[in-house]
């Protein structure tokens, strides 16, 4: 039998219909960015009150405290995955795209902080930590930007849009403790508001 070949154009069609497929199907994952944003919100506004001396602790409570949100939001996370599997739409190629780029953040947010992690014991400094809103927010940008994209919602290129502007204006923050409002805030505005306005677009039924 003759092998069959494609043309440029076929190509063209093929991610066209790959893109288009599933455009109208909201985007699931609210929850885990509701989640995420009350979890890491609530352990900024914790660091910001050690830091400016609100709450008068060892300086070890800075530790317990994002460990402590990273296992309340890991525990969290497998519930929410399990749920979101059954939901209508869920193995839409939007869906898995976002998804797919979502897990790539995530992904890249725990690298991140085990590595930021590593240098502050090697250099017995926790300077190194103060970079990580600054590279959060900076992905949350790019997460953003791949659900605007491959979703068609126009409006979360605002969210990536502020992911990006934020990142630097953490940095010029770095130094004084409203860094860590300032982080809360930025979780606030890009995972928490946007994660209720994705759930409250999330269907009621089987599509």
């Amino acid at each position: 039998m003759p092998q069959q070949t494609t043309t440029p154009e076929d190509d063209i069609a093929y991610i066209r219909a790959l893109a288009e497929e599933g455009r109208n199907t909201p985007v699931l994952g609210g929850g885990i960015l509701i989640t995420a944003g009350a979890v890491f919100g609530l352990a900024s506004l914790a660091h910001y009150a050690v830091d400016s001396g609100l709450l008068d602790v060892e300086p070890v409570a800075y530790a317990w405290i994002w460990i402590g949100a990273m296992v309340i939001f890991f525990l969290s996370l497998i519930g929410l995955k399990s749920k979101l599997r059954g939901k209508p739409g869920a193995r839409s190629a939007v869906n898995r795209a976002v998804g797919a780029g979502w897990m790539g953040v995530g992904l890249g947010i725990f690298v991140l902080a085990v590595s930021i992690a590593i240098l502050s014991f090697k250099l017995q400094s926790p300077v190194p930590t103060l970079i990580f809103p600054s590279l959060i927010l900076a992905l949350y940008g790019a997460g953003w930007a791949v659900s605007a994209t491959m979703s068609g919602q126009k409006w979360q290129w605002w969210l990536a849009i502020g992911g990006w502007a934020g990142a630097p204006a953490m940095a010029a923050l770095i130094g004084t403790p409203l860094l860590w409002l300032g982080y809360a805030a930025g979780l606030v505005l890009l995972a928490l508001v946007p994660g209720l306005i994705l759930v409250r677009q999330e269907p009621a039924e089987v599509i």
